[in-house]
């Protein structure tokens, strides 16, 4: 299946540039677009799916992006960026922004380790490899171009968005810190002066039930809304054998309302207003290594032999009924725009966030108390945002901006232990809880010109400064009981309002050349910065010592190729990058004074390592005959630690492992997909499409210290389904069937190895199906 599956893909690689008319006159950047599959903002609101088929069955469309922070046609943009409209989201069967696995060449995001409403993205090798909120992302997440600063309460529901924009590569330039790794960013749909809208019912697997609901139309000559909102539950995939209990459920309500002013031409304001609740049961995974507790007086006591053979969906947990996970987010936005000029736009966004987090997590997923935690942290973040944008209409761009960031990150944290000291095999109650404080401020001024200074060559260049500062306040306590005298710890400050400011330069260039109306190439080089902080892991002084790790950066070098055929029936998009991957946030897990009676277990986060990336991308579409589409993307990564400062890979260490950090996580050699849909017209103008694709992803480690339990082997997923469009646009009926191989694999981990071996492994949902209808008004 593997190498059915990369044949098809080369071959789709090579069959585009093939088809491309070599011989073609040059054309200035205002030639008229090419075409590709888009975004619903490129598309007549109008039409019904139905039309929408029909007019894609012999060509494919426009997409636009607003991957450079104004709207352009996406093969004329010297970026690596992957666009996917509504309908197109749909037909990945994508219910969360996790439905993007397997579709972006490079991509990795998945369910966030323990957790149901976090997300885990690397691009290129590049990503955050620790789930605790004192750590920031390197990946930027973006809704309507509001930056969301953690990744918990980013696996977000896509029940409004109009398209998703994933580009790929550092994004310093024009999105600032912590977008090292690229951005993904998700707009959603405008209110309209048109009436409409749609309700969708759905029901599958594992109980799950679906409600959604979209709402817009007019409020007076000038103002235009939108409400839209879904419903979501299901019971779970994950049993626990002993008392039946289900984990790894959903139960999602959220609600979005916007409101658009355009009382002229030269001037619009939309407000949007935001709230998520999340109320589900624990994520659990499994663990894939022995579980060990310590005993003051005997050493090590063994508790639990991981199962052999496949994962069968059960696992137990120490935690009792009614410790779950809750989540509420909420938030708004200002976006205004005034037309100052006919060459000058100002635009201003303003937001305000809110996240409230409660998560019980059992993070040795046994019925033992070694790592039990509960995470109950309250962010708030205010942002503003101001755009300077020029266009003479001709051959010059610009955008000038500046930008503030105000957060706040108090948390409290339990961790439970009961079973993991022992004294002369008895069991010592144990009890350590923690309390801390971040606060970050951020300010950027950034500049981005776009000069055509020939008729088919293009210049772009840019530069960002950014200054951040954080402060940090940790204190924690301990609490032992029976069998040893009761005693509680006073709280103990571990890191004691630390402040440190940073600041980096992050410039971007690029150089295109169109060479014919079908075929643009582009090289260019880009830097990303992704903030220093404070190790949120550190319980005690002496771990604390040196509390603070320096910010990562990365220089990207690409090049690429985006061309088209002449009859607008085959595209393809390649890109060769290599990146240099510099003073990278390791938390690896540590033994002080192993093989005593009485070690101590630290998570030090170390700028341990140099990288270097390079890969090669290609995303293309064919159209075969009438109402065929065959869709796919290739990539090949090579992810290799140049170096990595770890005292377990000096020879003469009591812990040395030679193989610990062989291989960089989250980075496979290899991802490939093929989707090959079917579009039937029917008489009356319905139409009838089915759908299969095949995901395809090499040997992948899940954690920086390599265990050999957290490592998931290579492996294909397959997906089926159908869709049903009335001719006038009133229904729409989907049913569908994801992994339909019911293919067993790991998507992240949890690695503590330090404490009691705590090596857990989490799954994706084995083989489910749905069946949904939705009529349109």
């Amino acid at each position: 299946m593997k190498r059915q599956i990369l044949c098809v893909a080369i071959a789709a690689a090579f069959a585009a540039p093939l088809c491309v008319q070599a011989a073609q006159p040059a054309v200035s950047r205002d030639a008229a677009p090419v075409m590709q599959n888009a975004p619903a903002n490129a598309q007549n609101p109008k039409q019904t799916e139905a039309e929408k088929k029909r007019a894609e069955a012999t060509q494919l469309q426009t997409v636009t992006v607003t991957a450079r922070r104004r709207s352009e046609n996406l093969e004329k943009v010297p970026v690596a960026v992957s666009a996917f409209s509504s309908e197109d989201l749909k037909d990945l069967q994508a219910n969360n922004i996790d439905g993007l696995q397997g579709a972006v060449p490079g991509l990795n995001i998945v369910p966030g380790r323990g957790s149901s409403s976090s997300v885990n993205v690397f691009i290129r090798g590049i990503g955050q490899p620790d789930a605790l909120q004192t750590f920031d992302p390197g990946v930027g997440m973006y809704v309507d171009d509001v930056y969301y600063s953690r990744i918990q309460g980013a696996l977000f529901d896509l029940f409004d968005v109009d398209h998703v924009e994933v580009l790929r590569g550092p994004q310093g330039t024009l999105y600032g810190k912590n977008s090292t790794g690229g951005a993904i960013k998700i707009i959603t749909k405008q209110p309209s002066q048109t009436p409409g809208g749609s309700v969708e019912a759905k029901v599958g697997s594992f109980g799950r039930r679906e409600g959604q609901f979209y709402f817009t139309g007019p409020l007076s000559d000038t103002l235009a809304g939108s409400l839209a909102g879904i419903y979501t539950k299901s019971d779970g995939f994950v049993t626990d054998p002993t008392t039946g209990r289900k984990y790894n459920n959903d139960d999602t309500k959220a609600v979005r309302g916007k409101l658009r002013w355009e009382p002229s031409d030269a001037f619009n304001a939309t407000l949007s207003l935001d709230y998520t609740k999340q109320d589900t049961a624990l994520t659990l995974g499994q663990p894939t290594a022995p579980l060990y507790a310590t005993d003051l007086l005997l050493g090590p006591v063994l508790l639990y032999t991981p199962p052999g053979g496949k994962y069968d969906f059960h696992s137990q947990t120490s935690f009792g009924p009614g410790k779950g996970q809750k989540l509420k987010h909420r938030g708004a936005a200002l976006h205004m725009n005034w037309k100052l000029s006919g060459d000058w736009n100002l635009k201003s966004i303003t937001a305000y966030r809110k996240l409230d987090s409660n998560s019980y997590i059992d993070i040795d997923a046994s019925q033992f108390q070694l790592g039990d935690v509960l995470v109950d942290f309250h962010q708030k973040q205010f942002s503003q945002e101001l755009q300077l944008q020029y266009d003479n209409g001709d051959n010059l761009e610009a955008v000038y901006g500046l930008y503030y960031l105000n957060e706040k990150v108090p948390s409290h944290q339990e961790a439970y232990a009961n079973d993991f000291i022992q004294f002369g095999g008895l069991p010592i109650d144990f009890l350590r809880t923690i309390d801390d404080d971040l606060r970050n401020k951020s300010y950027a001024g950034f500049a981005h010109v776009n000069w055509t200074f020939a008729p088919t060559w293009t210049l772009a260049a840019g530069v960002r400064y950014t200054k951040e500062t954080k402060k940090y306040y940790r204190t924690t306590s301990a609490f032992f009981g029976a069998p040893l005298q009761a005693f509680s710890a006073d709280p103990q400050a571990v890191i004691d309002n630390v402040s440190k400011s940073w600041s980096a330069v992050t410039p971007s260039l690029s150089l295109q050349k169109q060479f014919n109306p079908q075929v643009m190439g582009y090289i260019s080089v880009n830097r990303g910065f992704k903030s220093g902080g404070f190790n949120g892991r550190a319980n005690d002084p002496n771990e604390a010592a040196d509390p603070i790790f320096n910010p990562e950066y990365v220089w990207t070098y690409e090049m690429g190729l985006k061309m088209r055929s002449s009859d607008n029936r085959l595209q393809g998009n390649l890109a060769a990058y290599r990146s240099n991957y510099s003073d990278f946030q390791a938390r690896v897990s540590d033994v002080v004074n192993p093989g005593s009676l009485t070690p101590s277990f630290d998570f030090p986060v170390l700028n341990a390592a140099k990288l270097r990336i390079q890969g090669l991308e290609f995303e293309g579409t064919a159209l075969m005959g009438r109402g065929t589409r065959l869709s796919t993307q290739l990539a090949w990564m090579d992810a290799t630690y140049q170096k990595f400062d770890d005292h377990r890979l000096n020879p003469s260490d009591p812990l040395y492992d030679p193989n610990l950090h062989k291989h960089v996580p989250f980075s496979p050699k290899f991802t490939a997909r093929v989707a090959l849909t079917q579009t039937f017209e029917l008489s009356g103008g319905a139409a009838l499409t089915f759908g299969a694709d095949a995901s395809y992803r090499s040997d992948t480690w899940l954690s920086v210290d390599n265990r050999p339990g957290l490592m998931q082997k290579a492996y294909t997923v397959t997906g089926l389904f159908g869709v049903y469009d009335s001719a006038n646009g009133d229904w729409q009926v989907r049913t569908g069937v994801r992994n339909l191989g019911d293919k067993t694999y790991k998507t992240d981990a949890q690695e503590f190895s330090s404490v009691g071996n705590i090596q857990t492994a989490y799954y994706a949902m084995p083989r489910n199906w749905y069946l949904s209808a939705r009529y349109n008004f």
